[in-house]
């Protein structure tokens, strides 16, 4: 995922930079409005994070082009708390609204949950090796034989198959199936895991999940020797 910050206060520039790293986003930076609109001449953004109060064109400005022309959900960074900001900044078409001082875990979780309601590439029918996965009936067929699975088996599955190929954090699946209030911990997702594992090899699918240490999960297609 690509998330553009801009804010004229290079230190939070890098704050938030360096813990959107560490979760394994890509980040751009812009010092103002007028440089983040040059960037997104020529790069696509996931989501980006606004300071309301920058020289030249404001983050309210900014904010509506980003999310009326562009269809880049904005998150709002400020020191202005009062009700009457919060208002113009969510009729300028953000999505969310973080005052500063702010703990960077608690912007993180708010990202999480902008970006999972503006998931892009979930289709409703994914195809991957010998399976089929419909979104909208929680079904999943192997060789045309269907069969269900629990809702998180599914939607983690869901998931991992919508970015097969590509190594999803275990923070990340923890975040988009359980939420980023979860307080439970990465155990819970391990059993799920090891469970679907089974089920899809009960069910020959052509696919495994991959575990890459230290860093999450990754759902491959099998070779054909080993279905």
């Amino acid at each position: 995922m690509r998330i553009l910050v801009v804010d004229d206060d290079r230190d939070i520039l890098q704050l938030v930079s360096i813990h959107l790293k560490r979760e394994g986003y890509t980040v751009y930076q812009a010092s103002d409005a007028e440089a983040a609109l040059a960037l997104l001449e020529h790069q696509d953004v996931d989501l980006a994070v606004v300071d309301v109060m920058m020289p030249g064109m404001n983050g309210f400005e900014l904010t509506r082009i980003l999310a009326r022309d562009m269809e880049v959900p904005v998150i709002l960074l400020t020191a202005k708390g009062q009700l009457a900001d919060k208002e113009k900044g969510f009729l300028a078409g953000s999505e969310d609204y973080l005052v500063k001082p702010f703990e960077p875990k608690e912007l993180l979780f708010r990202i999480a949950v902008v970006l999972r309601r503006f998931e892009r590439s979930m289709e409703m029918i994914i195809e991957i090796g010998n399976m089929r996965i419909d979104r909208e009936n929680y079904e999943v067929a192997v060789d045309g034989h269907t069969f269900m699975l629990p809702m998180k088996e599914f939607e983690l599955l869901s998931l991992l198959a919508s970015k097969a190929g590509k190594v999803l954090s275990r923070a990340y699946l923890l975040e988009q199936t359980w939420g980023y209030d979860y307080e439970g911990n990465e155990l819970t997702l391990n059993t799920h895991i090891n469970r679907l594992r089974e089920r899809l090899k009960r069910y020959r699918a052509g696919v495994e999940i991959q575990t890459i240490r230290g860093v999450g999960y990754k759902l491959e297609v099998c070779d054909e020797n080993t279905v």
